[in-house]
Order: C-alpha cells, then structure tokens, then sequence
C-alpha cells in the first residue's frame, strides 16, 4: 500500500461496553478489545461501561472523542428493545462505512450461520475519527478487532483525517 494511503500514525483508542450487567471484573468482551488493542501497541486511553439507555451511550461517546480516534462500542447491537447502540450512535455518524458490516457479518457466517442477519454491527466516522459498533460476544470482539479493526485502522484514519 502506498504511504499516501496508510500513515504511521498515532492511534488512541476508546473501549466502551453497552450493558446493564456487565461490571470491570466480569466484562471479558471490554477486556478482549484492550487486550487486543494494547498488544498491538494501540493504547487504550478510555474505557467505560454504559447501561442500555441513548443519553447514557451518547455522553460515553462524546467523552470518548475528547479523547480517541479510535472508538469501539460492543454490545447493545442487537434486536431486543433495549438494545439501543445503533440508534444512539449511527445517526452521529458523517460517513458510514458500510464496508465494515458487511465484511463483519461474512466472516461470523461461519461462527453463527444464518443467525449472522441479527448482527447491526456498523461502523462510521464523526469528525475524522473512527466509532465501530459491535456486538458484545467475546468471540465476535475478537473476530471484529483482530480480523478487522486492527489491520485497517490506520489506514481509515488517514483517509478519515481532516483536510
């Protein structure tokens, strides 16, 4: 790939798990993303753990962009009422990557079959940084960070950069 198309750059990123029940000791989805992201020498300089309520989410998610280019969201993605990441989220986004969503939901095709058309992971921009929503299994955080995320991050926030 040519340098004008993926920078060396700084990344700072932001964990931030959607969940009523979830707390630091037992959210091992929140802990994965770290791990993930800190073994990738991408620093993890926010984390925080929100109920499933769009006020909630929202002030997470702007405390988030004082801070990280690099926003993931997990859990609140799916079908249930109260499941309200997506709604919170995605109407803030400036540009949506439709890509990511649809490459997600290919690879879990082989995890989860045909239950993979419940997943709304998404992903999108606000002002020149990266937000990723997805869900809060352990093994669809790893599939999205490490298949995902971790290879293309910098190349999203070169292109995402403002002018």
């Amino acid at each position: 790939m040519s340098k004008e198309h993926r920078k060396n750059i700084a990344i700072n990123a932001a964990v931030i798990t959607v969940s009523t029940t979830r707390s630091e000791e037992n959210d091992t989805s929140g802990r994965a993303i770290i791990n993930l992201l800190q073994s990738d020498a991408i620093p993890v300089v926010y984390y925080r753990i929100v109920p499933d309520r769009d006020d909630a989410i929202r002030e997470a998610l702007h405390e988030a962009l004082r801070e990280a280019d690099c926003i993931i969201f997990n859990g609140g993605t799916g079908l249930t009422p109260d499941d309200r990441t997506i709604e919170a989220v995605a109407p803030l986004f400036e540009k949506v990557m439709d890509g990511f969503g649809e490459i997600f939901r290919q690879k879990s095709i082989a995890e989860v079959g045909t239950a993979v058309i419940l997943s709304r992971a998404t992903a999108g921009i606000i002002s020149g940084k990266a937000v990723f929503c997805i869900p809060g299994s352990t093994k669809a955080v790893r599939l999205a960070v490490e298949d995902i995320i971790i290879p293309e991050i910098r190349h999203i926030l070169t292109h995402a950069a403002p002018l």
